[in-house]
């Protein structure tokens, strides 16, 4: 069950390609054998009220977060953790390079008696061989 949201700044709009970011840390969550693909989510939000630092105009940051079911071993949540922030940084390397930008990546766990789920998706995927 791994969920990722994106929180941009309304003001990195021109310059973030924010569907090629979902598929860039799609992919890359994909890849971790720990996480199922049918239970990979990832979306953006944009924030379009914010202040940040001095509150500079120019100043900008993306926050992601992970939000996971309980269980993993630290072992196995610091290494997805460090190939997630990996991709992010690097694809928001040419935005850190030109102008003021914080990137932030946190990870939490989803309590196990308090999840709740429903749904298809998994007849879904063995049906098109996923």
């Amino acid at each position: 069950m791994p969920h990722l949201t994106i929180e941009y700044t309304a003001n990195l709009e021109h310059r973030l390609d924010v569907p090629a970011l979902i598929d860039t840390l799609h992919a890359t969550a994909a890849s971790i054998e720990a996480f199922p693909l049918a239970g990979i989510r990832t979306r953006a939000v944009r924030l379009a009220h914010f202040r940040f630092a001095d509150g500079h105009p120019d100043n900008a940051f993306v926050h992601l977060r992970l939000r996971i079911a309980h269980g993993r071993s630290l072992a196995v949540r610091r290494a997805a953790g460090e190939t997630l922030f990996a991709a992010l940084t690097g694809f928001l390397q040419p935005i850190l390079d030109d102008s003021p930008l914080a990137i932030s990546f946190e990870i939490e766990e989803i309590d196990a008696e308090l999840n709740f789920k429903y749904g298809n998706i998994r007849d879904y995927l063995a049906r098109r061989g996923n």
